[in-house]
């Protein structure tokens, strides 16, 4: 199925021109309705306030604000326009210590350097057509970190220490 991205409004947040400057043009040949371009986090945040973008792709490295810590800011600080915007983050750490950090501080979806103008394409599909429930408990807000489902279990609960009364879904 083909999705059309016309009316789509993306943040592209990456201090490097060269691959801010690729990320844009596929997003253009993609034909995305809005494309914005941030240079750092702090730029980022900024026009996150002012456009609410749908989708943010956001780079690890940056100063004087980081992709992690820009997700934990777009999640958390009470000016975020839309908490619970699907962020990609685009690295080219995939260790499994770092996918968990960010994982943690509520990054969407991973989407690892190098990749191609196909890869980019599926995960904007990919957080299009499959959006995550989020998650307010204990201190974490976010999409759900658990992606796993079981088919042989039917019941309301995973754990048993799985929820208590503050646990909301999203």
């Amino acid at each position: 199925m083909s999705l059309s991205f016309e009316k789509l409004k993306v943040l592209v947040v990456d201090d490097t021109k060269s691959m801010r400057t690729l990320i844009v043009s596929v997003l253009k040949a993609l034909k995305v309705g809005t494309v914005l371009e941030a240079s750092n986090g702090k730029q980022g945040f900024d026009l996150c306030r002012l456009h609410n973008p749908d989708i943010i792709l956001v780079d690890w490295l940056m100063e004087p604000i980081n992709g992690i810590e820009l997700t934990k800011q777009i999640r958390n600080d009470s000016e975020s326009p839309n908490r619970m915007a699907p962020i990609v983050l685009i690295t080219g750490y995939s260790a499994r210590p770092r996918v968990e950090e960010a994982r943690d501080a509520g990054v969407t979806e991973f989407l690892v350097k190098p990749f191609t103008a196909t890869d980019l394409t599926r995960r904007l599909q990919h957080v299009i057509n499959n959006p995550r429930n989020f998650i307010d408990y204990n201190g974490y807000f976010g999409p759900d970190r658990r992606r796993q489902e079981d088919e042989r279990y039917s019941g309301p609960r995973r754990r048993e220490d799985d929820f208590d009364e503050t646990w909301n879904v999203s």
